[in-house]
């Protein structure tokens, strides 16, 4: 063989990573790589999953744009897998397929009333602050005293920009309609809520800093949280330089609240509390089925790393509630599926069938692989352990019958899909810098899916 064709699914870090790696891995045979993504423009959780306030974790971009400008790996953006492509059209024209299609769903919290009215997962909020073009343009911000259950990065994303003041957001690239209903949001109090104590938390110490940098917002502190004897905090924990740094972080808000009630600094007019040692048990509803609260029970440390319940309860007054307890994964036509973990089943990316046995020619890369754990910085090395499962499988490739690259396109038109390509973005990309140019700011998002691809198609 001299030439392979390989179809990746999904444009975030994790394909593009995987094609950059494939295209300079050492390999005696050439190879031509289609990406396929099914919103108009590139990059993922990275353009849609990352708050518009934290421009130098996009900066990710700018290393993914080079991929992509390159002009060595092609791009169909508005393409949906198992709609407007099959597995049957993917065997025809390639030899093989990776799967880097995220996780972009909210993992559930099973307690009572979750379901309530007023309560919402991380994720689809997160795709509206965000200007995701297949969710609403409203979000309804109606409550004064908020909620958020989980103590990891995306519970500070959501936490951040729920109680920051509107204005402050402006220079950043939130969409106008974002911007509208921030700004409308009468939230006074947010409540984020831990099961285990301040050390054990997944916060990075950046992301906790900027939370207590936000303007006019007062973080409150309940000193029962750092009285508890833990012996695996002293003896495992704060051996973590991260750990220390966040403890520093937390004992300074311990510090300027103290100030507070003696009168020393002036209150701001809107407060963020952190609750720990408390597990969420039920939400509590009003008559009319909305959340009225959060009912959590009081938890202590077990002295290895795990928490015991204490049977002691209370319920904090809530209008709204948000989970932020992980993403998971969505199934695909065709493909192989673990309900429970929200992943494609494999085995070093190689896609494992119900009987445990690989699916030749199908991988898979990312967070629909191993789940949604670590950092962007994880998906090079999880790209190229796939990778090299794609390389050794030679020999179980698939055959295609129509491996002409002319093909694609000729196809996606023959169906009707509007598709984008690296040059489309790149039009879409000035047209978003130009807003922005023109109000003073880096960037102003195209929000509606079909005014994106009419601006990346040039029509």
């Amino acid at each position: 063989m001299e030439k392979m064709r390989l179809a990746i699914v999904g444009a975030g870090p994790a394909g593009i990573y995987a094609a950059d790696l494939l295209i300079k891995a050492e390999r005696d045979f050439e190879v031509e790589i289609d990406l396929f993504e099914q919103l108009p423009a590139p990059y993922g959780l990275v353009r849609y999953g990352v708050s518009p306030d934290h421009p130098r974790i996009k900066g990710i971009i700018t290393a993914l744009r080079e991929v992509l400008d390159r002009g060595d790996i092609r791009y169909f953006g508005n393409v949906r897998y198992g709609q407007d492509l099959s597995l049957d059209d993917l065997k025809r024209h390639y030899h093989a397929v990776i799967f880097a299609t995220g996780a972009i769903r909210d993992a559930s919290l099973d307690i009572p009333g979750i379901d309530a009215e007023g309560s919402y997962g991380a994720a689809d909020f997160v795709s509206w602050f965000d200007g995701h073009p297949d969710v609403p343009r409203t979000w309804p911000l109606e409550a004064e005293q908020v909620g958020v259950v989980g103590n990891g990065n995306v519970g500070l994303d959501i936490s951040r920009m729920l109680i920051k003041h509107a204005d402050d957001l402006l220079p950043t690239e939130i969409p106008a309609n974002v911007y509208e209903g921030l700004k409308a949001n009468p939230i006074q109090e947010l409540h984020l809520f831990g099961r285990r104590g301040p050390a054990y938390v997944k916060f990075t110490p950046l992301e906790l800093r900027e939370l207590g940098e936000v303007r006019d917002v007062d973080m409150v502190i309940d000193e029962r949280d750092f009285d508890l004897d833990d012996p695996y905090v002293d003896e495992t924990l704060m051996k973590n330089k991260q750990i220390v740094v966040i403890s520093r972080i937390m004992n300074k808000w311990r510090e300027d609240q103290r100030a507070r009630e003696a009168g020393e600094t002036e209150p701001a007019s809107r407060r963020l509390h952190l609750h720990f040692w408390s597990k969420p048990v039920e939400v509590v509803t009003d008559d009319a089925g909305r959340v009225a609260g959060l009912k959590v029970e009081r938890t202590a440390p077990d002295g290895e790393g795990g928490v015991v319940d204490t049977g002691e309860f209370e319920v904090v007054p809530l209008q709204s509630l948000y989970r932020a307890v992980g993403y998971f994964g969505s199934p695909l036509d065709e493909i192989p599926f673990d309900d429970r973990r929200g992943v494609i089943p494999n085995v070093q990316g190689r896609v494992h069938d119900a009987h445990g046995e690989p699916v030749p020619g199908v991988y898979a890369t990312g967070w629909i692989k191993r789940g949604p754990v670590g950092l962007i910085g994880h998906t090079k090395s999880d790209a190229m352990e796939t990778l090299e499962c794609l390389l050794e499988d030679r020999d179980s490739w698939w055959s295609p019958a129509e491996s002409d690259p002319a093909a694609i396109p000729a196809l996606l038109s023959a169906r009707e899909v509007p598709y984008t390509t690296v040059e489309g973005w790149q039009r879409l990309d000035e047209h978003e810098l130009g807003l922005g140019e023109a109000e003073g700011r880096t960037r102003v998002k195209v929000v509606p899916r079909d005014e994106m691809t009419r601006i990346s198609r040039g029509e």
